[in-house]
């Protein structure tokens, strides 16, 4: 039987706007438009282009204790993030493992909890499972999310409210936009500047309408979404981290906050912490997330097996494709630790071929946010 899509509240624009719709965690998502993805990747990079990601779980933590709450299920600092403040997350499990990454606001009376689509109901139903101290739990399915990135957003945006401008990275501040009240955070994944915005549902089309009709905007689907992110080294979960990865086997030590560390003021504490702490003191993993770029133009996919000049399998891709702004063929993946160093060469057999490809560092395109 097959599965009944989900669609977002902005599914009728996308299908009057040109897009390819395909299946992505159970909703109808556009993956390209006219433009095609390549042209979209590099719009994208040079002026501005809207994203739908309404399909993103959006939760609001209430309660005078939800920080604390959400605290203990995450090595991150949630109790001292100020307000008016986004921080980056990780659910963690017993074992140590990922169970998604999720973006935390802290605004003053309530925490403002974005999460990713396809691990929405169970990091709702974890969230739900821990609540405690009167904190309580709000879905807000009544909003669609919408991220314009690029260098030109906060121009664009700002011709909707002047009050973006002088936002930085990792900002988040209520306004009005078209005239509905919205969240925005100075934000997104691409690796640019950028704005993501969760608008009212009934509001969505209209925003995004003012939006795309700005001569610098076009519409963004899914797969420049992929190739963007890639090309700046952010992880897609369910790929390059899921429950089997550690944050220290995931290269993503910088999310785990140091006062969470062994020594800090509020060390350990979240699920798998004595697992993880031990990793960060020792290094002691077996493999490490790494950066991959081709010597060919061969686009290098998920899953491909990764081999030695002696022909031993060594290791695997967990995103591939080709970079439009870098060039090549970008990719990331794991490998033993003491292979998982820049310069290293690898073979990804491709078709029957191999093909080589060299660890770099990542990200493989600069990430541009805005600081300020």
């Amino acid at each position: 039987m097959s599965e009944t899509l989900l669609n977002t509240p902005l599914y009728d624009l996308h299908i009057a706007s040109g897009a390819k719709m395909v299946p992505f965690a159970g909703y109808n998502m556009p993956v390209q438009y006219a433009l095609g993805v390549k042209k979209e990747h590099i719009h994208c990079r040079e002026n501005a282009g809207l994203f739908d990601v309404s399909h993103m779980g959006q939760v609001i933590l209430r309660g005078d204790n939800a920080a604390k709450v959400l605290e203990k299920l995450v090595p991150v600092d949630i109790v001292d993030l100020p307000v008016g403040k986004q921080r980056y997350a990780l659910f963690t499990n017993e074992q140590g493992g990922l169970m998604d990454d999720l973006m935390v606001t802290n605004y003053g009376d309530h925490l403002y909890v974005v999460v990713n689509a396809a691990c929405k109901a169970q990091d709702i139903a974890h969230m739900e499972a821990n609540l405690s101290d009167g904190v309580t739990l709000e879905r807000l399915d009544d909003h669609a999310l919408l991220a314009i990135q690029g260098p030109k957003a906060a121009e664009v945006l700002a011709t909707l409210n002047p009050a973006v401008s002088t936002m930085v990275f990792m900002d988040s501040a209520r306004l009005e936009l078209n005239g509905v009240e919205c969240i925005v955070s100075r934000s997104g994944y691409t690796g640019e500047d950028g704005f993501e915005i969760s608008v009212p549902a009934d509001g969505a089309e209209a925003l995004a309408k003012v939006l795309t009709d700005h001569e610098l905007v076009e519409w963004i689907g899914l797969g420049a979404r992929d190739s963007l992110r890639l090309e700046c080294g952010l992880c897609l979960y369910g790929h390059d981290i899921d429950t089997t990865t550690t944050p220290v086997e995931a290269s993503l030590l910088w999310a785990i906050s140091k006062n969470r560390r062994r020594g800090g003021e509020r060390e350990g504490g979240f699920p798998g912490a004595d697992i993880i702490l031990e990793q960060i003191e020792t290094k002691a993993v077996d493999r490490k997330r790494i950066g991959l770029i081709g010597h060919s133009k061969a686009p290098v996919r998920e899953g491909t097996k990764l081999f030695d000049a002696e022909d031993n399998e060594i290791g695997i891709v967990t995103s591939g494709t080709f970079g439009p702004t870098k060039g090549a063929p970008v990719a990331m993946g794991y490998l033993p630790t003491a292979l998982a160093v820049v310069g290293t060469e690898v073979f990804a057999e491709v078709r029957g071929k191999k093909l080589p490809m060299t660890v770099e560092k990542m990200p493989f395109v600069p990430q541009r946010y805005y600081r300020g």
